[in-house]
C-alpha cells in the first residue's frame, strides 16, 4: 500500500517576510495596500500570513522586470 505524501502550504509571517526582503513591516503594508505585493490570509484572529508561493512568485516577477523580461 502507497501513502500519497501530503504537502501542506507554507506560509511567511511579517517577521519571516521583514527578513526575507531586508525591509519594513510598514513599507509591506503600504504595497499591499498599492496592489503591489500579495494579499496576506488570515490564519487565525490574530495571526496573519502570506503564502509562500504568492511572495516567491512575487519576487520571481520584480527580478524579471529588472531585468528587463516580461513576468508570466
Amino acid at each position: 500500500m502507497e501513502i500519497a505524501s501530503i504537502t501542506s502550504p507554507q506560509f511567511y509571517r511579517i517577521t519571516d517576510l521583514k527578513s526575507r526582503l531586508g525591509i519594513s513591516s510598514s513599507s509591506i503594508w503600504a504595497w499591499v495596500k498599492k496592489g503591489t505585493f500579495p494579499k496576506p490570509i488570515k490564519l487565525g484572529e490574530n495571526i496573519t500570513a502570506w503564502k509562500a508561493s504568492d511572495v516567491e512568485a512575487w519576487a520571481q516577477g520584480r527580478i524579471e522586470a529588472s531585468q528587463g523580461k516580461e513576468a508570466a
